[in-house]
């Protein structure tokens, strides 16, 4: 990996006054965030498909309400995940899930729009940021921040670990890196396709990689990555995107 590390080069940025200061990784953060929601993502309804099901997220100042739709030849299932928690409709009717399937359920959709939405996520308060230094992917410049959770507000995948590759100059989030320990755990690499802007907020599908041995570090992948010696599992892909605004800025 193409590193410079914090001890040998300082991140930096220049001050009204010509001064030198370093930037933390929640500047950059907030930064990546202002680059892809333009401070819409907070107050927005969005709608995709995602693996032939429709999601909607729906977010007022801190209230959501998340749905996945599946249709299937036995009807409509509706998946709804609200601050108040799970529930599931079939043909319009409510039924009763069993518990360890309300977390099953309710993980899946998170995930689904936590990548969606990405970097929009990364100031919730759980998360802690980390600046790990610099690198060079493809000859482009990037910030690399390591993220991980508290356990307090972290859900019940907390101990996830992600690293994101964040553009220096453009502050777009063109690379991620992550290892989950759910259903046997593993090791992924994303890199970034196909960014657009739907309504003032910037969406990307995603090559979905994965590395021929789970011993290797996050910060590692990169450099893996340029070698080529990662493997390409799948196409992360949101089609048919829709965005509205409920507060226009």
């Amino acid at each position: 990996m193409k590193f410079i590390t914090l001890l040998s080069c300082f991140i930096l940025a220049y001050s009204c006054t010509g001064k030198k200061q370093e930037l933390t990784a929640q500047q950059i953060i907030n930064q990546a965030i202002e680059v892809a929601c333009a401070g819409n993502c907070e107050n927005a309804t969005m709608d995709f498909t995602f693996r032939d099901r429709c999601y909607v997220s729906m977010r007022n100042d801190g209230i959501y309400r998340y749905e996945r739709i599946t249709s299937d030849s036995t009807g409509v299932t509706e998946d709804v995940l609200t601050n108040s928690g799970f529930t599931r409709h079939k043909n319009n009717v409510q039924i009763k899930v069993a518990d360890s399937m309300i977390t099953k359920y309710s993980n899946s959709i998170n995930s689904v729009i936590y990548f969606a939405q990405l970097p929009f996520g990364l100031n919730a308060e759980a998360v802690k940021k980390e600046l790990l230094g610099e690198a060079v992917i493809k000859e482009e410049p990037y910030f690399e921040i390591g993220v991980s959770f508290n356990e307090e507000g972290g859900g019940t995948d907390f101990e996830d670990t992600f690293v994101y590759w964040i553009h220096k100059d453009k502050y777009t989030v063109d690379y991620l890196a992550y290892q989950y320990f759910s259903d046997g755990g593993g090791i992924r690499f994303r890199e970034a396709y196909n960014p657009r802007i739907v309504n003032g907020i910037r969406f990307a599908d995603y090559y979905n990689f994965k590395p021929g041995t789970i011993e290797v570090t996050l910060t590692e992948l990169d450099s893996e990555f340029e070698k080529g010696t990662l493997k390409l599992l799948s196409k992360i892909e949101t089609e048919s995107v829709g965005v509205q605004l409920t507060n226009a800025n």
